[in-house]
């Protein structure tokens, strides 16, 4: 009876080391998918966060490029501005030159026949004028003439050459000369003698020996002797004129106007 019981117990105690095991088996697998399911879960959530990535990735690209192309229309915007500016000013110096290259026609056409007439009008005056500096001022006159043809002068220099001549006579007026030169008297063989110029006065002339004195005559358009009373002024004049001595009153000869008639 007693070795029944133990073998029951034996048996019994068998069964109960077999069912640990069994109810031990259930979890681990249970385990295992819990683990395998959470690796895919994290799988996916590694591809899911790598497709984040890469989308704001490219957006972060997008945001960049739309902010550089703006910045680039904004300043294609402002080149453009700047040449529409451009244009519209250059079209208007274009505007301003026709403009002017029409008037300067106009004052071409105006001027030219002007400075004509005023070489002309200085041609007369030098032969009407006292004959100081004779060969001088018509050789300057006649330049004048020939200059005025010519094709290679611009119209500004033509002008200012007319002016510097008319500036040069001007001076004449107001100033005190004394230069040698020839001169030919009627009955008399040419002579070398000392001129004396004051303004426009007095042309008076003086042999280099002093022996004669004499002027120019507006009335009679001659060389005239003077007496020699006229002899000591018209050297002093040459003197004053070389700057040798300094001013002083010299007596001249001088022609009254005739009476209006």
């Amino acid at each position: 009876m007693r070795k029944s019981n133990l073998r029951c117990l034996a048996v019994a105690l068998s069964a109960c080391a077999a069912f640990p095991v069994a109810v031990q088996a259930a979890p681990a697998d249970g385990v295992r998918q819990a683990v395998q399911a959470q690796a895919q879960i994290n799988q996916a959530a590694a591809a899911s966060q790598a497709t984040v990535n890469t989308a704001s990735d490219q957006s972060m690209e997008f945001v960049q490029e739309y902010l550089a192309n703006r910045e680039q229309i904004e300043r294609l915007r402002i080149y453009n501005l700047n040449l529409t500016n451009l244009v519209r000013d250059q079209q208007e110096e274009i505007a301003s030159i026709g403009k002017q290259m029409k008037d300067a026609e106009i004052i071409e056409k105006e001027i030219i026949p002007l400075m004509v007439k005023m070489v002309d009008t200085l041609d007369q005056f030098v032969d009407l004028d006292l004959p100081f500096l004779a060969e001088e001022r018509a050789n300057r006159v006649e330049q004048l003439h020939q200059m005025m043809d010519r094709a290679d002068v611009t119209i500004s220099e033509k002008y200012r050459r007319v002016m510097e001549a008319y500036q040069i006579e001007t001076d004449y007026g107001r100033t005190i000369e004394a230069y040698r030169g020839n001169l030919k008297l009627e009955g008399a063989n040419e002579r070398e003698v000392d001129f004396l110029r004051v303004g426009r006065l007095v042309l008076a002339y003086q042999t280099l020996d002093r022996e004669e004195t004499g002027y120019f005559n507006p009335q009679s358009r001659k060389f005239e002797q003077l007496d020699d009373a006229y002899r000591s002024s018209i050297t002093e004049g040459l003197r004053v004129a070389r700057k040798q001595v300094a001013p002083n009153l010299i007596v001249l000869p001088l022609t009254a106007p005739e009476a209006a008639k």
